[in-house]
């Protein structure tokens, strides 16, 4: 038989018939393969992990077959219980594939302590900025006769006078007495000598 008559041939359309259907059932087979090696379109919503101990996250990612990654620590947080999951990677109700790596940050068991910075005789508007840097608020302001005019004359923390390198607790608010400008330079200098002597109290240790 010639080659152009075996290609125009029913031998021949039925081998390639065969052929492709042989392809096929290939292809089906290694989709198959590949969708349960892979769990493509098993996905889960990722659980909200926030205010959960490490313990309750594991035990909770455990039954959804997912896991978890414990980044690091993050500055206390008051309105989170200590040691309760603070954030997380990815977000509740990210649609993720079962295995996935969910990453969390806890809560630490308090607040750290911080060094006050000197901000006797700087500005206000110098100093309120420092505060917050160091992670402390604005407390009360109060005014009296000063010849600098918003300039800060004394820190004080719950009624007591604070110096430059006391320690506080983060998040506390710093009460400030400032300069109100009004006062002449005489009478600043006729005021020195009636001041009230820094109140003395022994230090808590708020470490």
């Amino acid at each position: 038989m010639s080659l152009r008559k075996y290609l125009t041939s029913r031998v021949f359309f039925v081998q390639i018939l065969i052929a492709l259907a042989i392809i096929v059932a290939l292809g089906y087979a290694f989709m198959y393969w590949l969708t349960f090696t892979t769990d493509h379109g098993h996905e889960i919503a990722v659980p909200n992990l926030s205010k959960l101990t490490e313990e309750q996250v594991e035990e909770k990612l455990d039954e959804m077959d997912l896991d978890y990654v414990l980044l690091d620590s993050v500055d206390y947080r008051v309105d989170f219980p200590q040691y309760s999951v603070v954030e997380q990677d990815p977000a509740p109700g990210t649609m993720v594939k079962v295995g996935r790596k969910i990453y969390i940050k806890i809560n630490t068991s308090g607040f750290s302590s911080v060094r006050i910075p000197d901000l006797v005789n700087k500005s206000y508007r110098e100093a309120v900025p420092t505060l917050k840097a160091l992670g402390l608020e604005e407390g009360e302001i109060t005014y009296v006769p000063n010849l600098g005019k918003d300039m800060v004359l004394e820190m004080r923390f719950k009624g007591r006078n604070l110096k430059s390198g006391d320690r506080v607790l983060k998040s506390s608010k710093i009460d400030l007495v400032l300069g109100d400008g009004k006062m002449s330079y005489e009478e600043e200098q006729s005021a020195a000598d009636t001041l009230a002597t820094p109140i003395e109290e022994t230090p808590v240790d708020e470490q």
